[in-house]
């Protein structure tokens, strides 16, 4: 039997939260630093000072400026004791805050005279100074960056605590381009994943890969990709149907209007359509909230520019537009039909709410960045 839409579409609000009900954060685990870039931060261990003592920046001769205050070339400093040589990276001596460049010295045999003056923490790195003493690595809800673990690396920290969401993707024949899309935004985004493909577009195929899908992996959510329409070779959502619950399925979202939300056993799962922008833009509006539930993250970055020119938006649909910065301002790219371009060009989406005819030239609206 052909799947069909209900004759009413869900509003996205009330999908969301039939998605989104009985889902809390999943437990953490401890990454090494190499697998943990793009995850979310679970805890946040404090970090030992470093340098741990104050060390040269430079090589060359360690001093003390007080005691070499007048020498210059025209009036060389005789020293009283033979200086010591320093390289990069070691420890100062005792007595000691400046580093000199070798030709700012000449030693000849037992006799050193000073050429010119120093100044305290000259040629120095201050102990503390890259990381102070128990400062956190990183912030816990957040994403982490490299540079937060080049501090780790530098504190001599092995593993991180990390929440990373465990994704299985059922992929429908005949939506290849959009799966591999979704694979690799949701990899970006610190998902571990896994994936199956379903025999056919029929309804038993899909089931079977989604019951493989279910015994094979333990999965904090599911999407399938392709076969969520009304179209005679659309089956997604009837296969889901056997296997599971469909919450939900034909939203009031555009793009994505054909796509569902459901459960398969206590997994929650979303059916994308097999579109790429009418997939992107259910991954926009319904997995990413999925995903920052189940890892405890804190709020995505938005900014907030004046638009460069109008949004007009139908009242009844929520509508997702794209946007690209240009001049300090949000120019809209595309809303509600997204042509491929516009998808590769985009910097940020911003989601027109379904009471909302659209946004006046001008507005300053909030917009989620595509890429953070």
């Amino acid at each position: 039997m052909t799947q069909r839409l209900p004759p009413s579409l869900t509003p996205l609000d009330t999908a969301l939260a039939a998605l989104l009900r009985g889902v809390d954060p999943i437990a953490t685990i401890e990454l090494p630093l190499a697998e943990a870039a793009g995850c979310i931060a679970a805890g946040t261990p404090l970090l030992a000072a470093c340098p741990s003592c104050d060390i040269a920046a430079a090589d060359g001769w360690a001093l003390c400026a007080n005691d070499i205050v007048g020498a210059s070339a025209y009036s060389p400093l005789p020293l009283t004791t033979a200086p010591v040589w320093v390289d990069a990276g070691d420890a100062m001596p005792p007595g000691c805050d400046c580093v000199l460049d070798a030709d700012a010295v000449e030693v000849s045999g037992p006799l050193a005279q000073v050429l010119a003056e120093g100044v305290p923490g000259q040629g120095v790195r201050r102990g503390g100074s890259d990381i102070a003493g128990l400062a956190p690595a990183l912030a816990e809800g957040h994403l982490i960056h490299p540079a937060a673990l080049l501090l780790a690396r530098t504190a001599g920290v092995e593993k991180l605590s990390v929440r990373r969401p465990r994704l299985g993707i059922v992929n429908v024949p005949g939506a290849a381009v959009t799966a591999h899309m979704i694979a690799e935004i949701a990899r970006a985004a610190g998902l571990q994943v896994q994936t199956r493909e379903a025999a056919a577009r029929d309804a038993a195929s899909i089931a079977e890969a989604l019951g493989d899908l279910a015994c094979d992996l333990t999965c904090d959510l599911v999407v399938t990709i392709g076969g969520s329409g009304a179209g005679r070779r659309d089956a997604a959502v009837s296969a889901l149907a056997r296997h599971g619950d469909v919450l939900a399925h034909g939203l009031a979202l555009q793009p994505g209007r054909t796509a569902a939300v459901g459960r398969l056993g206590p997994v929650p799962i979303v059916a994308l359509p097999g579109s790429p922008d009418h997939a992107l833009a259910a991954w926009l509006a319904l997995v990413l909230p999925l995903v920052d539930r189940l890892s405890a993250r804190q709020l995505r970055r938005r900014m907030t520019l004046p638009l460069a020119r109008k949004i007009a938006s139908s009242v009844g649909i929520a509508e997702i537009a794209l946007l690209a910065e240009e001049h300090h301002a949000w120019l809209p790219l595309a809303v509600g039909d997204w042509p491929l371009q516009a998808i590769a060009r985009a910097d940020a989406w911003l989601l027109v709410p379904a009471s909302h005819e659209g946004f006046a030239a001008g507005t300053p609206v909030d917009a989620y960045l595509m890429r953070e």
